[in-house]
């Protein structure tokens, strides 16, 4: 007998009362655990310019969260490396009618603050305000969109400490063997270029060329806005439809021919990058991926968490919990609107270095040799099915989601079928995914470390190339 069942029949006075109590709770948290988290409902509005508008209302806090993507990422970067997120920074160093300064400073007193960012696809911004501020604010974030000025004393000030982050960021290896690995999976293709850019690239970032980028890339037929929070959805359209109904770009728009090249690796390589002072070796191990639209990405996401998407994934309980290699290992799918990598990462010390590597793709490889049992799928359904609400219970994550909805062409369904895809996937259709979509031949192996003492163990692995971490380039 249960403690609770215990509980009830000694209590017999209100035994009634309390079995109907006991019997009301299981339904309600059944209720619970059987529900299944949905997209709340939203509009999609779009302006005669072509300008793409987002409105979801969310009443339980008075907040709204403002989120704009532009077709303008890094992949665009052309000849000047780092000019899309140059760019992205820039339309906060000033406007037509507002200074840097006064943007901070309007923010800061209506305790909110604005960002922007670019990354491999797209260039973003981002604001959260209290209702009641909406229309204090709302010129504001207009004037960034629409009429940044671009002024030469913020680029020029701001390219020189752009220079020297970039050398100081090669200084911790977990913060830029991303953009190593990047490169070498996908060489020339514009998915390689480095998201901060290089030195040569920043250096060479004149006014013009911020002014040329922005030109070419923003433009209300391929942005999005999503607004997400405590509004009336009939105000908010004549809202946007005021400030932002006029944005005209004049310019011809180009036509893309941007291309990812997924040619298959026809032999292991790896890739080492030389780093004199290194006490560790830092290592990503992959290949191509998925892209973010993909299918399957939600299945393949329930496995990842056991390969190395967890604290107890495979890959971190051997190398961390029983061989004590190193403090976290992990696995990912980075996914791209054209295409996307998979990678295992971790670091460790010199010494330790074949080690790590050995017990990684040991580890791995038991995708591929044993597959996954029920036990150990179960346990990363249920995981994974706990984490899921949580991500988009903000209006700041659900604002997010539709501004990616806009760029990937997303479909809702993957939030609102996640669980039944999650609960669908079998220990066979698991095993099948793993075949399917997780690199086995010719992995490419991506090292930070030092050289002279880790070459002829890294050699094993495949063709060395190696490089030095003081080059500017990647």
């Amino acid at each position: 007998m249960k403690a609770n069942e215990r509980w009830i029949i000694v209590d017999g006075r209100g035994g009634g009362r309390l079995i109907l109590f006991w019997f009301t709770f299981l339904i309600i948290l059944s209720s619970i655990s059987l529900a299944q988290f949905k997209l709340p409902e939203y509009e999609t509005v779009t302006l005669d310019n072509g300008l793409t508008v987002y409105l979801m209302e969310k009443k339980d806090v008075p907040l709204i969260s403002f989120s704009a993507v532009f077709d303008g990422g890094v992949i665009k970067d052309g000849s000047t490396s780092g000019v899309a997120s140059f760019t992205a920074e820039a339309l906060r160093f000033g406007t037509t009618n507002y200074s840097k300064s006064q943007i901070d400073s309007l923010f800061n007193f209506y305790g909110s603050n604005i960002s922007t960012y670019a990354n491999a696809d797209f260039s973003g911004l981002y604001t959260q305000f209290i209702k009641d501020n909406t229309e204090k604010l709302f010129p504001v974030i207009k004037e960034i969109i629409l009429n940044p000025s671009f002024p030469e004393s913020e680029i020029e000030k701001r390219k020189q400490r752009w220079i020297a982050e970039l050398d100081q960021a090669k200084e911790s290896p977990r913060s830029v063997i991303g953009s190593y690995f990047n490169k070498h999976i996908f060489g020339d293709s514009p998915y390689g270029n480095p998201v901060n850019g290089t030195k040569t690239g920043i250096g060479s970032i004149s006014v013009e060329k911020v002014q040329e980028f922005y030109q070419t890339n923003y433009r209300p037929e391929s942005t999005a806005i999503a607004l997400v929070g405590d509004f009336n959805s009939t105000d908010m359209k004549k809202l946007i439809a005021e400030y932002f109904g006029g944005w005209k770009n004049q310019r011809q728009k180009l036509i893309s021919d941007l291309k990812a090249d997924n040619t298959p690796f026809e032999s292991a390589s790896a890739y080492l990058i030389n780093k004199e002072n290194a006490t560790e070796t830092t290592f990503l191990i992959g290949s191509y991926g998925t892209t973010m639209n993909n299918e399957d990405q939600t299945q393949l996401d329930v496995i990842n968490t056991i390969l190395g998407g967890r604290f107890t994934s495979w890959l971190n309980d051997e190398l961390r919990v029983n061989a004590g290699l190193t403090y976290g290992a992990r696995s990912r799918f980075a996914q791209y609107k054209l295409t996307g990598t998979f990678y295992i990462s971790t670091f460790t010390q010199t010494k330790n270095t074949e080690a790590a590597i050995d017990l990684a793709l040991k580890t791995y490889n038991r995708l591929f040799e044993k597959g996954i049992d029920e036990e150990t799928l179960l346990s990363a359904k249920n995981y994974v099915k706990g984490q899921f609400p949580p991500d988009y219970e903000t209006a700041a994550s659900l604002s997010g989601f539709l501004a990616q909805k806009f760029i990937y062409g997303l479909d809702d369904s993957i939030i609102n079928d996640f669980e039944n895809e999650v609960n669908g996937l079998t220990v066979e259709r698991a095993n099948e995914l793993i075949k399917n979509y997780f690199p086995k031949e010719n992995l490419q192996f991506v090292l930070i470390g030092k050289a002279d003492e880790i070459k002829d163990i890294v050699a094993k692995y495949g063709k060395v190339i190696e490089k030095s971490i003081e080059e500017d380039s990647y």
